[in-house]
């Protein structure tokens, strides 16, 4: 009879955040899948699982042959738990090829509710949460940040600690006023929720930055038809703090975004353009 894959999340800080349920899956494994095999096993010493289950290294470099090995031990019977170091596995973890593969061969899979940095993030930015979309780590080209600041939805995303300096600035750039929140260190002893414009956040995270980054970006405004409307008018102020004239500029992002050029240049000025 095969045995099942159970897919644990882990605390993203706080050990305490660990369910009973994960605990027992814990006990109960056969093998647990683990990215730091030295970190899974401070985690199971916290827990009082003793004697610990062995430890199988699963990470990105060799999780495709991980996958297949450990698919062979569920069909054989034993008891696989899937962890990462922090969070729900595969959520930009390792995990997608595993569960993909048991799937596939009619395994079971169950997956445990528990701690992601993803939600906690998104409330507590305390922008809109009625619609949100995950974007994995924040893409570094400028036209992908782009496609991120037109969405009508509030987007989360990763920054690592080393560019969240440089990204907020390149951001600010494209979109000053947006409202935004920077997460840091979530449920760890030095958590931080800096709220504020991108381009309030790109000035006060000029410096080195520690910890665990989670990056949250409000929603574009959007008009009566739909236009990003709220992107179209920080794209006109980029182009008027560059030198554009208002009016020209407001008519070239009419025509790019099909917002009407007045009703830009009413945003940027407060007043109506003169025919």
């Amino acid at each position: 009879m095969a045995g099942a894959l159970a897919v644990c999340p882990t605390p993203i800080g706080n050990l305490d955040d660990v369910s009973p349920r994960i605990r027992e899956t814990l006990i109960s494994a056969d093998f647990v899948a683990c990215e730091d095999t030295r970190r899974t096993g401070q985690l199971l010493e916290r827990l009082a699982i003793r004697p610990a289950p062995r430890l199988v290294s699963f990470h990105e470099g060799n999780e495709s042959a991980r996958a297949v090995e450990l698919t062979q031990q569920i069909e054989r019977g034993y008891n696989v738990a899937l962890v990462s170091d922090a969070g729900m596995p595969a959520i930009s973890d390792p995990g997608f090829k595993l569960i993909r593969r048991c799937i596939d061969r009619d395994l079971e899979v169950t997956v445990l509710p528990g701690p992601s940095v993803v939600p906690v993030a998104v409330v507590a930015s305390g922008l809109p949460t009625d619609r949100w979309r995950f974007e994995g780590f924040l893409p570094r080209r400028a036209g992908e940040m782009e496609r991120v600041l037109r969405s009508t939805e509030t987007v989360v995303c990763f920054e690592s600690p080393r560019r969240v300096g440089e990204s907020l600035t390149a951001l600010a750039a494209i979109a000053p006023d947006r409202e935004a929140a920077v997460c840091r260190e979530l449920t760890k002893i030095h958590e931080e929720v800096a709220r504020g414009t991108l381009g309030e956040l790109a000035r006060r995270f000029r410096g080195d930055v520690k910890g665990e980054i989670v990056l949250v970006i409000g929603p574009a405004e959007t008009g009566e038809h739909g236009q990003d409307v709220g992107f179209a008018v920080d794209a006109l102020r980029h182009l008027v703090q560059s030198g554009a004239r208002p009016r020209a500029a407001a008519s070239v992002v009419a025509a790019l975004t099909g917002t009407r050029a007045n009703d830009l240049y009413k945003a940027l000025t407060g007043r109506e353009a003169r025919r």
